[in-house]
Parts: structure tokens; sequence; C-alpha cells
């Protein structure tokens, strides 16, 4: 099936205040967003029309422009506000949301102290992240990739930063062509991190689950939450520094983020995992949770 390019379809982009129709929402080849890497980027979510956590992402989204040195000039409520509105005007659903922002081309060089930011948000239909993949009932698998989180302080770890998911599409693509749906990547001292795009949780054999301490990667928005839930449900949350051998140890493996939602792990590579009763739970009360219902009548309406 061909995929429709994302530089030429139908309808509208909020663009720096206004919306622009779809395919005029351009940049010139000389910007430094693209050069230098002065981008930071957001992945929202939208369930039945309504974006969930949208302040929470819009507020990192804010902090993620300062840490790279430039100010995205619209205050959290305008951009909220242009969101819901982008969301109508595209008719969307369940999709997905993409607010980003960049330097501009006003200088070409490392220096950038004159360039004007933009500030695009777009939205498009979502389907599953691993396609018609049975998650539920498969999982999926991962290679360990070759490239590590840095540390914290050779990059602005703690901000969503373009230039920072390099590494992240390396590893996806070489594990693509190894047979698996994904990479878990460590960091730079040798400790479990995350998936190129999600967080990642164990359930240990004493029942307890362990999650790696976020202090070289992202903390997300989705991972937070689903820490809330497990605690609802009586679970003990661990965050901590977690070796690849600890994987010997756990019964079930999930991932966490926005795109993921809740994403049982099967394998990272010759580690095993039952697709238990843990992350399916979990699962269902995510889904619950951002569709504003309750486990049972998600159940009763996919049964």
């Amino acid at each position: 099936m061909a995929i429709l390019p994302f530089d030429d379809r139908d309808g509208v982009i909020w663009f720096n205040g206004k919306m622009v129709p779809w395919r005029d929402a351009k940049t010139h080849v000389l910007c430094h967003g693209l050069h230098y890497a002065s981008s930071v980027f957001e992945g929202i979510r939208a369930y039945g029309g309504k974006a969930f956590k949208l302040r929470e992402h819009m507020e990192r989204f804010k902090a993620s422009a300062q840490m790279l040195d430039f100010e995205i000039p619209y205050s959290v409520d305008e951009l909220c506000k242009a969101t819901e509105a982008v969301l109508k005007e595209q008719h969307i659903v369940d999709g997905y949301i993409r607010p980003v922002a960049w330097r501009g081309s006003e200088m070409m060089a490392i220096s950038a102290q004159n360039n004007k930011t933009h500030t695009v948000i777009a939205t498009w239909d979502w389907p599953a992240m691993f396609g018609k993949h049975d998650i539920r009932k498969e999982g999926v698998r991962l290679a360990i990739s070759k490239w590590k989180r840095p540390s914290p302080e050779t990059e602005p770890t703690a901000s969503k930063a373009a230039g920072l998911y390099m590494i992240c599409t390396l590893s996806k693509h070489a594990a693509e062509r190894a047979g698996f749906q994904d990479a878990m990547m460590l960091d730079w001292r040798g400790y479990v991190a995350e998936a190129t795009g999600a967080n990642i949780f164990f359930v240990m054999k004493n029942g307890e689950i362990h999650t790696p301490k976020p202090d070289c990667f992202l903390d997300g928005i989705t991972r937070r939450t689903v820490i809330e839930l497990a605690k609802a449900r009586g679970y003990t949350v661990v965050e901590r520094h977690i070796t690849p051998e600890e994987m010997a140890d756990a019964k079930e493996a999930f991932l966490t983020g926005t795109a993921a939602e809740v994403t049982p792990v099967a394998a990272v590579e010759n580690y095993t995992f039952t697709i238990g009763p843990v992350a399916l739970g979990l699962m269902d009360d995510y889904a619950a949770l951002v569709r504003g219902t309750s486990p049972e009548t998600l159940k009763k309406a996919a049964g």
C-alpha cells in the first residue's frame, strides 16, 4: 500500500499563528533548524477529538525550546487553543498531533542570535504504532542498539530536541533490518535506558515493576501516567539503574509512549518475557483513561 507523503496532503496546518494550506506550510532549505538541529517537537495523541494531556505536552514543548536557548513566541494557552482549532479544522477524531519549533534562516552559522523562531502544529489520523501486529498476543521484539544515550553533560537530554533522535532512527533502522520491531538503547554507562521512542518497564519475579531512572533520557508523560496507574493497582514501582543482565530476572516487559501507548514486549534479543496480566491490565487502564471511560466498558465494546 502506497504511503501518502506528508508534504502532499489536503487540509491545513497551524503555522506561526494562522491556518495555512497543508501544501503551503514550508520553510527554506537554508534554515538553522535543518542545518544545526535547533529544533524541538512534541508528540500528542487525540482521542475522541480531544488531545490527551495537552497542557503538559505544551509546557514541555516550551521548556525544551528554552533548553536549546530559544523561545517559542506563544503562551501555553495559545498553543493549546491552536491545537484545538487545528483538530477541529482537520476533523480529527483519533489522531496524532505534531507541534514543532525551529530557528529560521536569518543567520546561517553556529551562532543564531538573530534568528526568528517558527512554530507549527499539524495533525493527522493515526493508526496503531505497530500496524496490524497483534501486540496483545504477540508483543514486540527489540534488538539492543549499538548506539547509546549520551551523558546529560554532553547534550540537553531532558529536552525533546530533534537532534537527540538521530541515533534513534539509526537504531530503529538497524533493528528492523534484523527482523525486530524496535530497538532498546543503553545509556553511556551501560544501563538500560529506553526504546527509540518509548520508555521501558520490567515486571520482576517478586512482582515489583522496575523502570530505568530517567537521568539521561526523556521522562515521558505517558511513562509518568502509567506509573500512576500501576500504583493505583497496588503495584510497587521502582525507578533505578538497571543492567541488561537483570532482564533475566523479569517476567514481563512493556513500553510506554504517546505513540506506543502501553505495548507488551515479548523479547529483547535473547531475553524473553511473558505477555502477562500486568502489561495487559495497564493497557486496559490506559485505554480507558485516555477515552474517559472504564476498562469494563471498553471490554464490553470490544467483545
